[in-house]
């Protein structure tokens, strides 16, 4: 049979199917309808929604049909009333009985496997309550003492037992003849559960919860956990697949819409997934046919599913994985397929449980499948014990960095020596050019480059009739004062009116040199400049034997300019004055002095960014997993993180948490708690800033112990606040369980549970110090 579905007029809550598989009710907050099931379609039969006078009871959260009679059906409505439906009747007669013992929403109600007249309901009022439809109330009432009560379950395998699961997470166990005392009760999940179902071969019953786990337990003699599977959603709903022992169907309560079946054995990834509905899934049921069931969901849609049509992924996962860690540890994981469950005739079973350690039993009688028992080789490889190492690297960097009281430059210098010293070159060049870049020597520079300090370094060439603002010539502001020296003389001996270059002109800083110098000779020592290839060379030699007459092309012509441009004198808006960019030199030439130099500036120092080469760096760290470099590296840099413009403050935080996180696993809280104060960032300054409180139970009577000070409001005992040892009252640190909430001084609990297991209160509780 392939899949098919029909829509409804709204979301659909539950599905039964009756004793002959043949026909369904569905029933939802506006849907109550009755389906034939055909080849490749459903036949609507009755649709009980359509009646007169219309009321609440026809709003379901649940219906079941009677496995014995199926004229039967009954309904678990909104309003808190069970109703039972008798499909053989017409109109308002159709509702044969209306039950209103329950004071708020009915979540559950299943007829009974054997006895036809009998039903059990679930609440929202914490109770549970034993109906018979021959009779107008409900024959037992069962008290679960919890918020409310999801499901209720008959057991297949004994006739009186039923199971019920609470939104505390617990699971009862009641005998329908003892309504005033429950046989079995233990925790199951650590969140609400939502539903339960019976294995119909075994004594195992699985339970699903809120915690996104499906729990298998076995209920022969003390609840045992046998498997855990685990989703990525809320599970709502529950179904083992018949005639297959490892197999159970689910449905999500959010995010996911598939419904998945699983095998108990393989619990992080389905046998098979079927995708069709839209929207959550609410229900399953099988129709006696493993490989047929029937489906409801919230996108208003009844659907008939086939196996033939089950996505398998399984069959899409990689069966081979490797991992190579930061520590240069490489993991190898690939899976083998040992046996075929039921496929070989000649596996024995002392070889398939030889292969697989992950199943407790076998069973040689279940229905053949697909799944094989699978085992997978791990290979490690650790050179030379990387991992021991490298956690010693990690704590002494942490213990000997220092990461504020002290300029940049130094706390730089001193991370360096650090982590050269633990043999971290790498890492110690990078604090040696973080120094270079961020030090307190560049910065200075780059303030100057960007114009802070124009005026110095300035060179003013004229001749001794102009004078400065301060009415001494450039030469003697160059010169720092009116020392004269030999060469002073040499110069201007040799050019008078000309140039006037006194010794120490010279802006301190780096020369940039271009193709063309300008060689002088000072008292025997060349020097050049170069003015943007305004050259002159200069020579102890007289004005009038000097060519001042400027070359028509600036550089050699290697061939003849047949159009050549017209000469400059003929260009209207001709002037001798060369005007330049103000970040280049300015020359300028007056008419009576033709071709000399009368004020030139020099070029500014290039303003080099290197926070390009720094994100980079950070983020070449942060890929190899040293988040300890980047976060130090940040911190020592201070304000000058504000350079690095293109780095996000998001990114940041991510690097400076994930250090911290390290640091507490190491256990440096003192470090983890300096790298949080000098956080630049609010989201990690205010981890100081957050209180921590932590409610522990009373040790006599395990309530909750609300209020300051050691008296439980409850029993009225100071005994919480005593030690389990020596009876004293502790004053300093207490140390308790977390399961039986004992405890005492931390000395004395050490000392015991150093040499026993049990709790010194004799609870039975097998107690733990870590």
């Amino acid at each position: 049979m392939s899949t098919f579905s029909v829509i409804q007029e709204g979301p659909v809550h539950a599905l039964a199917l009756n004793r002959d598989n043949n026909q369904v009710v569905i029933g939802g907050r506006n849907v109550f309808k009755v389906y034939q099931i055909e080849d490749d379609k459903f036949r609507e039969v009755c649709n009980l929604r359509s009646l007169k006078h219309l009321n609440l009871n026809f709003s379901c959260n649940d219906v079941a049909w009677s496995l014995n009679d199926d004229h039967y059906v009954a309904t678990a409505a909104t309003n808190g009333h069970v109703c039972v439906w008798n499909l053989t009747r017409l109109g308002r007669a159709m509702q044969e009985q209306d039950y209103q013992d329950h004071k708020r929403t009915v979540n559950k109600v299943n007829f009974h496997a054997t006895e036809p007249f009998k039903l059990i309901s679930g609440s929202q009022d914490g109770t549970m309550r034993y109906f018979d439809v021959r009779v107008k109330n409900a024959v037992s009432v069962f008290y679960s003492n919890t918020e409310s009560v999801r499901d209720v379950q008959f057991s297949p395998h004994n006739s009186y037992t039923f199971s019920a699961v609470s939104e505390n997470g617990s699971v009862q166990i009641w005998d329908v003849r003892k309504p005033e005392k429950l046989q079995t009760q233990f925790t199951a999940h650590s969140g609400p559960v939502f539903a339960c179902d019976w294995h119909p071969e075994s004594t195992w019953l699985a339970t699903a919860s809120r915690d996104k786990t499906i729990k298998v337990w076995d209920l022969s003699t003390k609840p045992t956990l046998e498997y855990t599977i685990h989703t990525i959603a809320s599970i709502g709903y529950i179904k083992w697949r018949p005639q297959y022992k490892y197999q159970i169907a689910s449905c999500a309560l959010v995010i996911d819409c598939s419904i998945n079946i699983w095998d108990v054995r393989r619990p992080y990834i389905p046998f098979a997934a079927f995708n069709e509905h839209r929207d959550i899934a609410s229900g399953v049921v099988w129709r006696g046919d493993p490989n047929i069931f029937l489906s409801s969901g919230r996108d208003n849609t009844l659907y008939h599913h086939s196996f033939s049509d089950a996505q398998k992924p399984a069959n899409k996962a990689n069966p081979q994985g490797i991992s190579l860690n930061l520590k240069g540890e490489v993991v190898c994981s690939q899976k083998v397929n040992t046996s075929s469950i039921g496929n070989s005739n000649s596996c024995s079973q002392n070889s398939l449980s030889k292969a697989v350690g992950l199943m407790r039993k076998i069973s040689t009688s279940q229905t053949i499948d697909n799944f094989h028992q699978t085992s997978s080789h791990t290979y490690n490889f650790n050179p030379n014990n990387v991992e021991q190492q490298e956690f010693s690297v990690f704590l002494k960097l942490a213990k000997n960095y220092i990461l504020h009281g002290r300029s940049v430059s130094e706390l730089c210098e001193r991370n360096s020596v650090v982590a050269e010293e633990l043999g971290r070159e790498d890492v110690a060049v990078t604090w040696k050019i973080i120094k270079t870049m961020y030090g307190e020597e560049f910065v200075q520079n780059s303030m100057n480059a960007n114009g802070n300090k124009h005026d110095e370094g300035t060179i003013i060439v004229e001749n001794e009739d102009q004078k400065s603002k301060g009415g001494e010539t450039p030469a003697a502001q160059f010169s720092g004062g009116d020392e004269e020296t030999e060469n002073e003389d040499h110069v201007d001996n040799a050019f008078p009116n000309y140039l006037n270059i006194r010794n120490g002109c010279l802006p301190k800083g780096d020369f940039f040199f271009g193709e063309n110098e300008l060689d002088v000779e000072l008292d025997g020592a060349p020097v050049f400049l170069d003015y943007y290839h305004y050259s002159l060379h200069l020579n102890p030699v007289t004005p009038e034997q000097i060519d001042w007459t400027l070359p028509t092309e600036a550089f050699p012509i290697r061939h003849e300019i047949l159009d050549s441009s017209p000469p400059p004198e003929q260009f209207p808006d001709h002037h001798h004055t060369l005007n330049f960019p103000e970040d280049t030199h300015t020359i300028q030439v007056d008419d009576h002095l033709p071709g000399m130099l009368a004020n030139v500036k020099p070029c500014k120092k290039p303003s080099w960014d290197p926070s390009s080469i720094v994100i980079e760096t950070l983020h070449y760290y942060a890929i190899l997993g040293d988040v300890q470099t980047v976060a130090s590296i940040l911190i020592v840099l201070g304000d000058s993180r504000k350079f690095l413009i293109g780095l996000s403050e998001i990114i940041q935080e991510q690097w400076v948490l994930s250090y911290i996180d390290l640091l507490s696993r190491y256990k440096l809280w003192n470090i983890s708690n300096q790298v949080i104060k000098l956080s630049w960032l609010p989201n990690v300054s205010q981890l100081n800033q957050q209180s921590t409180t932590m409610h522990t139970n009373c040790g006599k009577c395990l309530k909750p112990l609300q209020r300051v000070g050691w008296l439980c409001d409850r029993c009225h005992t100071p005994e919480y606040g005593l030690c389990c040892i020596c009876h004293q009252v502790v004053r300093g640190l207490y140390v308790w369980c977390q399961g039986c909430s004992h405890g005492g001084h931390m000395g004395h609990m050490k000392q015991w549970l150093t040499e026993k297991r049990v709790c010194p209160t004799g609870c039975g509780h097998m107690c733990e110090y870590n």
